[in-house]
């Protein structure tokens, strides 16, 4: 005997895909700016020379966004759902992975969107 397949319409499978960070709770998409994905850490890992240094100029924990400036010069807005922002105020020292974006403060590495 074998059990019926149960079949989602494309409109729930829509409302499953919002992210439990949206709602308070742990990041469950790996979308940019979410989750850190386990191949996009080791990737980030693998290839040392895409790390760029900053330094944070502004840290909204609220909306999740950064203001880094580079030891270039340059300055790039990210934004990170996982707590970056609670994690390095203004003036801490981070590090950017252009090529998987990846910021490192201290050993925690979070996935930003650009």
């Amino acid at each position: 005997m074998n059990t019926p397949l149960t079949r989602l319409s494309p409109l729930e499978v829509r409302e499953r895909a919002a992210c439990m960070c949206d709602h308070g709770d742990v990041c469950s998409s790996y979308a940019p700016g979410h989750a850190l994905h386990l191949i996009q850490a080791r990737m980030a890992s693998a290839t040392p020379l895409s790390w760029v240094d900053a330094v944070v100029e502004t840290a909204d924990a609220a909306s999740g966004s950064l203001t880094l400036r580079t030891l270039q010069g340059d300055v790039l807005s990210i934004w990170s759902a996982g707590g970056a922002a609670l994690e390095a105020p203004a003036g801490t020292p981070v590090a950017l992975h252009a090529a998987y974006d990846v910021l490192a403060v201290g050993r925690v590495l979070y996935n930003v969107a650009r």
